[in-house]
C-alpha cells in the first residue's frame, strides 16, 4: 500500500514537472514574438529617430512635418533631396485599394460557395487549390502581371476606350495583389461563416427562405464581424506586398491616383533603396528606416482596427 502511494506520488510529480516544462516552452514562444517585435522597433527608431554616435538619424535631418506632408520624393544626398512620403503613400494606398476591389467579391463569393453551396467533395477539391494560390511566390505573380495581365488583358481593354496603359502601372499591380490575397479572405471568411450555428440556418429554412436568402440575409450578417476583420487583414497584407508590386508597378514616385500610370509603393522603395550603392550612414539609406516606421504604423493601426471590430461586433451564440 505504501509502495503504491509512493508510485502515485512520483508519477504525479513527474506530471507536474512536464506541465511546468510545457508552460515554460509556450511562454518562451510567446515572449520570442514580443521580443522580435521590440527588436524591430528598436532598429527602426535607432536609425530613423535617434542614432547614437557620429551619424545622424533621418529625422534629425528631415522634419517630421516635411516627411508627412511633402509631395516630392527624391531620396538623394545634398540640397536636391526631397523626402515627402505622399507619393509613396498614394501608390501604396492605390495598389491596396485596387487589390481590395478585386479580392473582396472573389474571396467572399468563394467562402459563401464553399460553406453554403458546395458538396463535401467539391469543398475538398477547391480548398487545396486556394491554398496553392496562397503558396505561389510573389515574384511569380509579378512576372505574371507584367507578361500576361498587362499586355493581353489590360492593354486591349484600355484600347477600346482610347486610353494608354504603360508597361508598368498600378492597375496591373493591384489586380495581381488582389489575386494573391483572395485565398486569405476566402479561408478566413469561410471559417467564420461555418462557425455560424446551424440553428439559424434551419430557422430561416423553416420560414420558407431560399438558400440565397439564408446565405445573404442570415449567415453573412451573423458572421459580419469576422468577415470585416478578414478584409482588413487582407488589406494590411496588400499594403505590405513587395516583389509583385516592384515588378508590375514600376519605380516612379509620383503623387497620382491614376491607376494607368506607374507608381512606387513604400515597400518597393525599400527594396530599391536597399540594393543601391549609397553609404550606410547617408540620408538616402536612412530614409529606408523612416519608411519602415511609417509602414509599421499603418499596418499596426489596421490590425488594431481589425481587433476592435472583432470585439465590438462579435455575435455570441449559445
Amino acid at each position: 500500500m505504501v509502495r503504491s502511494n509512493t508510485q502515485a506520488w512520483a508519477s504525479q510529480r513527474v506530471f507536474r514537472y512536464h506541465e511546468k516544462l510545457i508552460q515554460s516552452v509556450l511562454f518562451l514562444c510567446a515572449a520570442l514574438s514580443v521580443l522580435t517585435t521590440a527588436a524591430i522597433i528598436m532598429v527602426l527608431l535607432g536609425n530613423a529617430v535617434y542614432a547614437p554616435g557620429a551619424k545622424k538619424a533621418f529625422f534629425e535631418q528631415v522634419s517630421v512635418w516635411q516627411f508627412l506632408t511633402g509631395t516630392h520624393w527624391k531620396p538623394v544626398d545634398g540640397p536636391a533631396g526631397r523626402f515627402g512620403m505622399i507619393p509613396l503613400f498614394s501608390g501604396t494606398f492605390m495598389v491596396a485599394l485596387i487589390a481590395s476591389v478585386v479580392s473582396v467579391p472573389l474571396g467572399l463569393g468563394a467562402a459563401i460557395y464553399m460553406s453554403e453551396y458546395a458538396a463535401p467533395r467539391e469543398r475538398e477539391f477547391l480548398k487545396p487549390i486556394l491554398e496553392v494560390l496562397a503558396g505561389i511566390p510573389s515574384v511569380v505573380y509579378g512576372f505574371f502581371a507584367l507578361k500576361f495581365i498587362t499586355p493581353y488583358i489590360l492593354k486591349p481593354a484600355m484600347g477600346l476606350f482610347g486610353l494608354e496603359l504603360g508597361t508598368f502601372n498600378t492597375l496591373s499591380a493591384g489586380i495581381v495583389v488582389g489575386i494573391m490575397v483572395t485565398p486569405l479572405i476566402a479561408s478566413l471568411s469561410e471559417d467564420v461563416i461555418r462557425s455560424v450555428p446551424r440553428s439559424l440556418r434551419e430557422a430561416a429554412y423553416a420560414l420558407g427562405s431560399t438558400r440565397f436568402d439564408v446565405s445573404a440575409r442570415v449567415v453573412v450578417p451573423a458572421a459580419l464581424s469576422g468577415i470585416l476583420a478578414a478584409f482588413l487583414l487582407a488589406f494590411s497584407r496588400a499594403i505590405g506586398e513587395t516583389m509583385a508590386v516592384v515588378i508590375a508597378g514600376g519605380q516612379q514616385p509620383i503623387a497620382t491616383m491614376n491607376p494607368l500610370r506607374g507608381a512606387q509603393t513604400m515597400t518597393s522603395f525599400m527594396v530599391h533603396a536597399s540594393t543601391g550603392d549609397s553609404a550606410a550612414d547617408s540620408i538616402s539609406r536612412m530614409s529606408i528606416y523612416a519608411i519602415g516606421i511609417a509602414l509599421f504604423v499603418v499596418t499596426l493601426t489596421i490590425n488594431l482596427i481589425s481587433g476592435w471590430i472583432l470585439r465590438r461586433f462579435r455575435e455570441v451564440y449559445q
